[in-house]
């Protein structure tokens, strides 16, 4: 326990020049005390000797939270966090050693990109989420709305007439407002309920879940632009599987959270990481995952900038994945 409350202490005040430190001391962390991730790199050949740098630290590709309890040593769930996934599809399963440590991480990332949020009134719009429950984009964003301590911030499942009414009353007070949702809602509403609030923050968390066409970023920020009269629509990226999120303000530019780190592995050989500006794989380093996994191999396709920004520009289908990704034991 004391190895834990020192990584995590040291977790909430990383920054640029002590990340890949603690990254490699928390692979030696979970390398002893995770045995689905300890075999896994022993299947690659990758142990604590063998390690200098990150990019030499073995990702555990993302479906291994489908098929196991990823855990670093043995504790008691306090609870699960689930992905929603379509009709028929196996879910992944999030195990949550402590709600209120990624609560703290998940303000701090954003006071960090966004200020004090106790300057803005949150209304979110995450119906599918609020459906299924078992949500860590819940837990965060009603942890949010809690601490914005305004009786005007909260959730809406199907309301879009009371939404308009509220924001229309938040365009009046002049006080800064988060729309916070996800992406078929938000074009439902834009589309039934547009209004002209230049000033709104419209975060997308992404997804359609089933319920509209996928469609690209771009058309759909073009279309809750057009709704809104806003200039740029922000996103929040993160996932079941990650305790850390990354923001962008405009653009499909994302900035991780202090304790995250994105490195691109190229398609046909996941344990090369090519040159900043290439398309790839995205991989993960979470820190804040200290008691599941802080590796995590996405099928995410991105790319990452020279200076840690990174965008993400689609899923990898499963004809495209190469090496690592199929070692699935």
């Amino acid at each position: 326990m004391a190895v834990i409350n020192s990584l995590t202490q040291r977790i909430f005040s990383v920054n640029s020049s002590t990340f890949e430190e603690l990254a490699i001391d928390i692979f030696n962390f979970q390398y002893q005390h995770n045995q689905i991730y300890r075999q896994y790199s022993n299947y690659l050949g990758k142990e604590p000797r063998s390690i200098t740098g990150m990019s030499e630290v073995p990702f555990l590709p993302i479906q291994f939270f489908k098929d196991h309890n990823v855990k670093s040593a043995e504790w008691n769930s306090e609870l699960v966090f689930e992905s929603s996934g379509t009709s028929g599809q196996q879910t992944s399963k999030h195990h949550v050693h402590a709600e209120q440590l990624y609560l703290k991480g998940c303000l701090q990332t954003f006071e960090h990109r966004y200020g004090d949020i106790s300057d803005y009134t949150i209304l979110a719009l995450l119906p599918s989420y609020l459906e299924r429950g078992n949500s860590g984009l819940v837990s965060m964003v009603n942890y949010f709305i809690e601490k914005t301590e305004d009786p005007d911030s909260g959730f809406f499942l199907n309301e879009f007439d009371q939404l308009q009414k509220q924001l229309l009353k938040q365009r009046e007070k002049g006080k800064k407002t988060i729309l916070w949702g996800v992406t078929f809602a938000l074009l439902d509403f834009a589309v039934s309920h547009p209004i002209n609030f230049p000033e709104l923050i419209i975060m997308e968390t992404g997804g359609m879940k089933g319920r509209r066409e996928e469609q690209v970023r771009t058309d759909v920020h073009r279309i809750l632009n057009s709704a809104f009269g806003t200039h740029a629509i922000h996103s929040e990226y993160g996932m079941t599987e990650l305790f850390s999120q990354g923001y962008s303000k405009g653009n499909g530019i994302f900035w991780p959270a202090p304790t995250m780190k994105v490195l691109i592995r190229d398609l046909n050989d996941p344990l090369d990481y090519p040159i900043h500006h290439k398309n790839g794989g995205v991989n993960i380093i979470d820190l804040a995952n200290i008691m599941t996994c802080s590796f995590i191999e996405t099928k995410d396709l991105g790319l990452v900038h020279a200076n840690g920004s990174f965008e993400i520009n689609g899923r990898i289908d499963n004809s495209e994945m190469r090496g690592c990704n199929l070692m699935l034991f």
